[in-house]
């Protein structure tokens, strides 16, 4: 039989075990509390809205709806963006934006654009893997950089690089509310890894899926804010976690030098990002629904978040420590008793409790004492009933060693 001739990149394609487990999940016939995904709850999904706007904008009088769109964004869902960021922290011009399949696509160009087979990419440890394998199928060589709660520890980057014996070609961070941590990156780490990326001509893949679900503490400008423009911040950003995954609409912010290279890379990949579901982001931006829909969202994860920390104190206070975040969506816990969570994985599913174990968020495959448990997607009874799932599990691993 003949051998099929791969190029060499095909061994550096690595699938997703978050993404993974969205089908081992549907495969199960027992009730799991589902921790996994960082996911909106279903709830949580303003889909009474969206259904009332298709019925407009998408109805029989919107054929034009169903065509091809311009690659860069259908010009109403640009210009409502655009109005939508005015203000913020990531308020931005018209040269600078292209819109995306969601974030995967916008990181998929960044890597795609600036990896060379063998570039240095440095990456959060732990880290959203789907980022970083990314990286890889572009043949990068990834350095894991280590966080505190503070985020990525941008001071210990001149030494890993001398370690490294070369500069990097990307940083790649996810800096506010980071995945899977939880934590944000200080103002003054945010400075420096503008200076450190200046001086070794580095591009910073700025991933911030999270940044507009804030619900405690002060802002922190973003890393668009604090470049002002600087062409080596490349932005990515996306209305996943905001609005609803399955519309699949991001967006990059990036140079305006780099606005054709991004059209003829995005040309090579889909020709444009789905059009009736630019169509509804467009009118649900332009309606003004968001803001209350993101203040409402702020609340209850807000709720979800000290629902999860305070099931955590009951059930594994005394085995267990974790991230306090300030938003998004993750808490990361890890065990102090000794047990590994990959191991421990079949038999929490079999409990009825589903998360990711820790060694999914690194290259190398550290972190078997922690794993991500996302709080957004389920109500404070489920949570305390997965959490004491979890326990049970736990307590079964541990009498297995």
């Amino acid at each position: 039989m003949s051998v099929l001739p791969l190029a060499a990149r095909a061994t550096g394609l690595v699938g997703s075990v978050i993404d993974s487990s969205t089908s081992l999940l549907a495969s199960q016939t027992h009730d799991i509390v589902r921790f996994a995904m960082g996911s909106p709850a279903a709830e949580a999904v303003p889909s009474a809205v969206l259904a009332e706007i298709a019925a407009t904008a998408l109805g029989a009088a919107a054929a034009d709806a169903y065509g091809y769109a311009a690659t860069e964004g259908d010009p109403p869902l640009r210009e409502a963006l655009l109005k939508v960021l005015e203000g913020t922290s990531d308020a931005t011009t018209a040269d600078r934006l292209m819109i995306t399949a969601g974030g995967m696509q916008g990181l998929d160009l960044g890597f795609k654009m600036f990896v060379d087979p063998g570039d240095l990419v440095i990456v959060e440890s732990p880290t959203y893997t789907n980022g970083s394998s990314t990286a890889l199928s572009y043949q990068a060589e990834l350095l894991e950089a280590p966080l505190d709660d503070d985020g990525l520890i941008v001071e210990q980057l001149p030494d890993l690089v001398a370690q490294a014996g070369r500069t990097p070609k990307v940083i790649y961070t996810i800096p506010t509310f980071q995945n899977p941590s939880g934590t944000t990156m200080s103002l003054r780490r945010r400075q420096l890894l503008v200076e450190l990326a200046n001086r070794w001509g580095s591009v910073i893949i700025d991933d911030d899926p999270y940044g507009l679900l804030r619900f405690e503490g002060g802002p922190v400008p973003s890393l668009r804010e604090v470049a002002a423009g600087d062409p080596l911040v490349f932005s990515v950003r996306t209305f996943s976690k905001i609005i609803a995954p399955g519309l699949r609409v991001g967006w990059v912010d990036a140079d305006p030098g780099l606005q054709q290279l991004m059209i003829n890379a995005k040309q090579a990949m889909d020709t444009c990002t789905n059009l009736p579901a630019q169509r509804l982001v467009a009118e649900f931006l332009g309606s003004g629904a968001l803001a209350g829909h993101l203040a409402g969202l702020r609340d209850e994860y807000r709720h979800r978040k000290h629902a999860m920390q305070q099931a955590l104190s009951d059930h594994l206070g005394d085995i267990a420590h974790w991230t306090d975040p300030q938003g998004g969506f993750f808490l990361w816990v890890t065990l102090t008793n000794g047990v590994d969570t990959q191991q421990l994985f079949e038999t929490a599913l079999a409990e009825g409790v589903a998360y990711i174990p820790g060694p999914a968020f690194s290259a190398s495959g550290r972190f078997h004492d922690a794993l991500r448990l996302c709080f957004a997607s389920t109500t404070p009874e489920r949570t305390d009933l997965g959490v004491r799932r979890l326990r049970r599990a736990i307590d079964r691993g541990a009498a297995g060693q």
